[in-house]
């Protein structure tokens, strides 16, 4: 109901039209306000700033994976955000083909899903390089072996814990990964008619390429949509100077695995004496019993020790550092 007008109100309205101060075209012009279709079915939750920062945090993502996935799959990694959408769950779910990697994530400390889809392409792909292949994905796609399930997991956590880093800077969170389905109907974790944001990512894996979306559900990010918002992330952005980057750098070399060899000693011996070697036989070697023994890391020689047991397991006790001017 409109507001109602006093008797001295109306009367200076009738004033103002006798005198010409108002012109009622010009009112009636004024009041004429455009109307906007509204679809209640697809309620819009996610604004273009909304879609725009999650592009940011997955670009970073995107170039997070194309850094660490090689060292497990020794073959070149491109990834790169490819677009944004909302949509109604059941939209994603139906263009879901069958089967289908879908990593069911629980995104602590925020309530409820988010879904890691992976093309089955890519998924055999990565199978075929962690065994010894080529990365060539199957010509038909198949369901997927509990042996291949296995490994697809590993890559999966993997690609799981890489999104701390890009979401610092709305919010520290703790991914850990629930299951895997490739069935699209039993990964029904979110109502229907919800409504969510996919990040569409493009992975190519040497001549393989393919999709992978990132499914976030509104009610999920509901908490720090505010923070969603490129005005805020530029704010909270710490400044990536080179101390903090070579401290990085040195974060991510001391998860690399290196080879650590202890050489015993060194003996020659014929042919025919190898051949004929039966458990029990003695080899004797170069050096004493209680000589100190080359560590070796990678072909470098990098430390002293001395022979002992741990626990029941051969062992070797540093002795010595050996320095580069050394």
């Amino acid at each position: 109901m409109g507001d109602v007008l006093s008797q001295n109100e109306i009367d200076s309205l009738l004033a103002a039209l006798s005198t010409g101060e108002l012109d009622v075209d010009e009112m009636q012009e004024k009041g004429d306000k455009q109307v906007k279709n509204y679809d209640f079915k697809r309620p819009a939750k996610f604004s273009k700033e909304h879609l725009r920062t999650l592009e940011i945090i997955y670009e970073h993502y995107g170039r997070l994976l194309s850094t660490n996935f090689p060292v497990y799959l020794r073959k070149n990694i491109q990834v790169s955000v490819a677009s944004s959408e909302t949509v109604t769950f059941s939209e994603f779910t139906n263009a879901l083909s069958n089967p289908v990697i879908l990593g069911i994530i629980n995104f602590q400390p925020l309530g409820g899903n988010i879904i890691l889809d992976l093309a089955a392409n890519l998924g055999f792909a990565m199978i075929d390089r962690m065994l010894g292949g080529k990365g060539e994905p199957l010509e038909k796609n198949r369901d997927f072996s509990e042996i291949e399930m296995t490994i697809i997991e590993k890559l999966m956590i993997i690609a799981i814990q890489l999104m701390r880093e890009p979401w610092k800077n709305v919010l520290d969170i703790s991914p850990m990964l629930e299951r895997i389905e490739t069935n699209p109907q039993f990964a029904q974790v979110i109502a229907p008619n919800e409504m969510i944001a996919i990040v569409t990512l493009n992975m190519k894996i040497g001549e393989v390429e393919g999709f992978m979306n990132v499914c976030l559900p509104y009610f999920t990010l509901e908490s720090v949509m505010d923070k969603l918002n490129t005005k805020y992330w530029f704010s909270t952005m710490k400044d990536s100077g080179d101390e903090n980057y070579e401290m990085y750098i040195e974060s991510l070399i001391r998860r690399v695995d290196i080879p650590l060899r202890v050489i015993m000693g060194y003996s020659s011996i014929s042919v025919s004496d190898f051949i004929g070697l039966q458990v029990g036989d003695i080899i004797r070697l170069d050096s004493q019993v209680d000589s100190e023994l080359d560590v070796y890391v990678g072909n470098i020689k990098k430390f002293n020790a001395v022979p002992g047991t741990e626990k029941d397991k051969y062992a070797a006790r540093v002795t010595n550092i050996i320095r580069e001017e050394e």
